[in-house]
Parts: C-alpha cells; sequence; structure tokens
C-alpha cells in the first residue's frame, strides 16, 4: 500500500498509520499545552448552552469547537441501545480537545497514541469554524473510515480545504465494532447502533449549527472506506431523509460486502466463539453475554485478515418491527424500488483500490492457489460446494488466466481486490440509482500518482491506493508534497468545494472539463489522473460486465435476524 494513512478498510495498515499519527499527536499535545490569549477564544451561544472554542494554534483561519457531545451513548448492559439526547448546560463549556475516542479493537496494535482515550460514552463532534463574518455558509461533515471497526472523528483533518472561509467541517465519533453493529433483534440489541450515532449528528447539525455560522439547509455528508459506505446508507434510510442535501463517497458502496452483514446473527454466534463464549445458540444466553462483556473482551476478537471482503461488523438490515430502525430493507431492494430520496452525488473510487491487500499478498498468493473459493466475498450464494467451486474456478481463470496466483500478476490480485471491495458495488450500484431517476450522480476514477509513489511490489507499475482521492483532499503530505501532487491536491479540493457549493463539480465557466452526470451504463466519467479528462466509454467494461453477471446469478440479499425466542425464567434486562 502506497499510504497507510488511508488503509482505513485493511486494519493491518492502519496499524502502521498509528505509528505516523504519534508524531502529529506529539505536535498537538505540545500545542494544546500553550495557553491561548483571550482573543483566541469565540464564545457561541447554542441550543445546548454556552460553547467556548479556540482558535487552531496551526490553523489561524479557523476556530475549533473540540469534544461536543452531540448525543448520550447508553452504557454498562443498554450500551447496544440507540443514542439519547445531548446534555445541555448552563455555563460555557469548554470545547477542547479531549482525544474522545469509541472502544475498538487493538488486535496487532503495539502503540496507541495516550492521547486518544477510548470511553463508552464516546458520541462527540468537532467543529471547524471558519474566522469570518458571513453567516450561513455550507456544512460538510466527514464520516470516518475504518471498517466499521476502528477509527475516531479527526482520523484526517482538512485544515487547508477549509481555507476558502466558506464552509463549516463537522468531524465525530461513532461506536464501533460489536459495540456499534451487533444486531441481536432484541430490545436491547435492536443492531444498527453506529448508524443511529452518525443520524442523531445530523439531527444536531440541523439544531445546532445554525450558532456556529452554518446553514442547515446547505449540508454535504461525505465520508471514506467505510465512512464512504456509511453515507451511501445513509442516502437509502428513511430515519436520515431530508438532514442533508448532497454526498460525497470516497470508496465505498452500500452494495459492497463489507457494508451490510449477511447474516447478523450467524456473525454474532462467530464472534462470540471468537471470544471463547460457546453457548451462541441460546439467544438468551447470547445476548447475556455480550451485555456483560467488558470492553476489553469485545475488541480483542482478531478479525484483522478475513478473506471474504468483510471486517466481521457492519450495519445490519433490522427486524421492521423495531421503533427508529436505521435500515428494515436490503441496500439492492430499495435502490430497485426507488425507494429513497434523490440527491446530488459526487461518486468513484482510485483505480488500484486492491492495494489495501497488498500487505497479505506472500501469504495470501498461496492460499488462493490451494483454495481460491475461500476468497469469494460474502454476498455470493451458492446451491452446493461444487457449484462454489466452479463459480471460484470461473472468477480465478477471468482474473488469473490458467495461471496460478504469483509474482508475475500480482497487478490481477490488485484488480480482483479492487472489484471485490469497492469498484463492481459502486458501479452496480450507480446503474441502479440513475435507472432509478437519479440524473445528478457525477462518476469519476482517481488515478493520480506521483514520483514519490511506490511501484506495486514485484513490478515497475504505479496505482492510486484505497482512498487516495481522501488524501488528496485532507492534510495528509501538505508539506512534504511534491509540486505535482500539491497542483493535484489542489484541483480535487477544487472539485469538491464545487460540488458542495454548486451541487456540481464543474460548474459552468469553470477551467476544467466539463463534467456531466453518468447514465446507467457508467458513463461518462471523469479521470482524475495525470490529467483531468472525461472519459465517454463506461468505466471498467469488461470488468463490471463479468461481475454483473456473476451477482445476477449468485447475489446473496442480507436477511435481519430472527424474531428472538425470550426466555421467560431469564431476566436480561
Amino acid at each position: 500500500m502506497t499510504n497507510p494513512r488511508f488503509f482505513n478498510m485493511a486494519v493491518m495498515k492502519l496499524w502502521l498509520y498509528v505509528l505516523l499519527l504519534l508524531c502529529a499527536a506529539a505536535v498537538c499535545v505540545t500545542c494544546e499545552q500553550q495557553p491561548p490569549s483571550d482573543e483566541d477564544w469565540l464564545e457561541l451561544d447554542t441550543p445546548q448552552g454556552p460553547v467556548r472554542g479556540r482558535r487552531d494554534p496551526e490553523a489561524d483561519h479557523l476556530y475549533v469547537f473540540h469534544s461536543i457531545p452531540y448525543a448520550t451513548a447508553p452504557v454498562g448492559e443498554h450500551k447496544y441501545r440507540p443514542p439519547l439526547p445531548a446534555p445541555v448546560w448552563k455555563t460555557p463549556y469548554e470545547a477542547i480537545n479531549r482525544h474522545i475516542k469509541c472502544p475498538q479493537t487493538t488486535i496487532h496494535l503495539n502503540v496507541i497514541p495516550k492521547n486518544l482515550i477510548a470511553q463508552e460514552d464516546c458520541l462527540i463532534a468537532n467543529v471547524y469554524v471558519p474566522d469570518t463574518e458571513k453567516k450561513n455558509l455550507s456544512v460538510l461533515v466527514y464520516v470516518h473510515g475504518g471498517g466499521f471497526i476502528v477509527g475516531y472523528g479527526d482520523l484526517s483533518t482538512y485544515k487547508t480545504f477549509l481555507k476558502t472561509k466558506d464552509i463549516i467541517l463537522v468531524t465525530f465519533n461513532y461506536r464501533l465494532g460489536a459495540h456499534g453493529f451487533l444486531c441481536l433483534g432484541t430490545e436491547d440489541v435492536p443492531g444498527n447502533v453506529g448508524m443511529k450515532d452518525q443520524v442523531a449528528l445530523l439531527r444536531w447539525v440541523q439544531k445546532n449549527i445554525a450558532s456556529y455560522g452554518g446553514n442547515p439547509n446547505d449540508v454535504t455528508i461525505a465520508g471514506y472506506s467505510a465512512g464512504s459506505a456509511s453515507v451511501d446508507l445513509l442516502m437509502l434510510s428513511k430515519s436520515a431523509e431530508g438532514l442533508f442535501h448532497r454526498v460525497i463517497p470516497e470508496s465505498g458502496a452500500n452494495l459492497a460486502a463489507f457494508s451490510i452483514q449477511r447474516d447478523p446473527l450467524k456473525i454474532a454466534k462467530e464472534y462470540a466463539k471468537l471470544l471463547n463464549f460457546t453457548n451462541v445458540d441460546d439467544i438468551n444466553a447470547l445476548e447475556k453475554f455480550y451485555k456483560s462483556a467488558s470492553f476489553e473482551l469485545l475488541t480483542s476478537g482478531d478479525i484483522s485478515d478475513l478473506s471474504d471482503s468483510t471486517f466481521f461488523f457492519s450495519p445490519c438490515v433490522e427486524r421492521k418491527t423495531e421503533d427508529n430502525a436505521f435500515l428494515t430493507e436490503s441496500p439492492l431492494s430499495i435502490l430497485q424500488k426507488s425507494n429513497y430520496k434523490k440527491l446530488p452525488m459526487l461518486y468513484g473510487f482510485a483505480n488500484m483500490e486492491g492495494l489495501l491487500r497488498i500487505d497479505l499478498f506472500e501469504d495470501w498468493k498461496n492460499k488462493m492457489n490451494e483454495k481460491f473459493s475461500d476468497f469469494l466475498s460474502a454476498d455470493l450464494t451458492f446451491k452446493s460446494q461444487e457449484e462454489r467451486e466452479e463459480v471460484a474456478d470461473k472468477i480465478k481463470k477471468f482474473f488469473f488466466g490458467n495461471q496460478p496466483v504469483s509474482d508475475g500478476n500480482v497487478l490481477s490480485y490488485v484488480d480482483y481486490f479492487s472489484d471485490v471491495y469497492f469498484g463492481a458495488s459502486t458501479l452496480w450500484a450507480v446503474k441502479l440509482q440513475v435507472e432509478a431517476g437519479n440524473n445528478q450522480i457525477y462518476l469519476y476514477e482517481y488515478s493520480f500518482v506521483d514520483e514519490n509513489t511506490p511501484a506495486v511490489p514485484h513490478t515497475n507499475v504505479r496505482g492510486a491506493d484505497h482512498c487516495a482521492q481522501s488524501e488528496a483532499v485532507s492534510d495528509d503530505d501538505e508539506n512534504t508534497a511534491s509540486a505535482s501532487l500539491q497542483m493535484m491536491k489542489k484541483t480535487i479540493r477544487h472539485i469538491w468545494h464545487n460540488f458542495i457549493k454548486t451541487s456540481k463539480p464543474v460548474p459552468e465557466g469553470s477551467s476544467l472539463p466539463a463534467w456531466p452526470a453518468a447514465s446507467a451504463d457508467r458513463a461518462p466519467y471523469m479521470s482524475l489522473g495525470q490529467k483531468v479528462e472525461l472519459r465517454h466509454e463506461p468505466l471498467l467494461e469488461t470488468r463490471y460486465r463479468f461481475w454483473e453477471d456473476i451477482y445476477q446469478k449468485y447475489y446473496l440479499e442480507p436477511i435481519p435476524p430472527p424474531t428472538p425466542v425470550v426466555n421467560d425464567t431469564t431476566n436480561n434486562k
């Protein structure tokens, strides 16, 4: 992988990112220790009460309000319930960085930034407000990535992007792993509380953002990796309808295998077994185990190298009887029925997303040759093991011909994982969206690399890694970027800014090539590479047609958890 900071879907790579984060965190701690002067503070009256933020010590064009509770996470045995209302106060709340993160896995993570503190009630937002007298500014809400199992609101920062002083940015935490996405369908563990946290944040924005100078009627939601899948799912949820006005999914779609649990009860059982709990067929015992488990235990399961393109926990389809459900129907069904509000979308991915699994190549190439069917994605189903092996052989031949997976065809390995994690599901979603009547989808492929980008192992070829476009928008490499990367970052920020302000990535009069919305055949699309150019052929035509045939025949629809059978002699509350 060329940039571990954006390996948010691949937990193994995220550990490398944390090593880099330590240096930045140390700098931030030093900055926090400098006593700000009175003029560095900005106090605002909000519906929650008075809030005091301070001028960012690294970006004097911004005031930052850190660690604002946007909701209250239930704790103890109620920790899997939906979020509760946010607290209110009368005396000024000092919105300084309290370095809060939600409980999350620490497998293979030997070094954790000491200023990041995991706590149960972790639902905080960070608001970046430009130093301007203007009001009713556009609002950008960024959802962090991390495979739904790791991460925190400020995993990436966007201070340079905000130099235009016409956008307010909100980042935030949401519950992760089993804490956020255990889905038993019971009263105490209904499922999707991590997504319900995201909805609560958007409701908080609607109620509070005007106090910070933002316009609640001009909200864009964006996200990278799992955050991308999140905003794509938010677009389909009735519970979030009307809370935002345009969407930027960056490398992750609502139809991806990792975006939705296929069988949440089965997953809950499998994870419990990883934690050495065996009485998994008794739903009452299973629920009691999860409710009483410590966070140390809950985050100890090793799920960093699953071969089925998932990370165990993710959003689920809930039982229709649940109140305030986030999702009670599969994303595919919602898209096919056109039962959602159509919004402008800036939608795409990088050309070598599969590099997120390049660190496992030396191990996986042998295992793929031994039994390729173990590497089929979790969203496929077959009538028999024989049929599964036949389809696996067909897929392997499509990508690798009659050759074994080897150093000589590592680019095919990258293409395979690019498709099964991101490409195929994104393009399928685009097709369904357009067929459902959305004529405002602006499709792109990001392929820019510069001289500092390492070649793919065993080749002299370089490609854009997972969420490389997100890196271009963020502050990553700001001070060390080559001249060409600096220019690309400027271009991508300009495109993102245009879309947030006008709902079009290239408005009339722009110096960039005209960018029409995509049709159902996934064209045209903008190639964001060494050149920025509009291409009229369907994106990844041959590969997409192959996957379309596979999914037409073998797609596995996600199911909700079954109606629980309550043991009258057991009180789980």
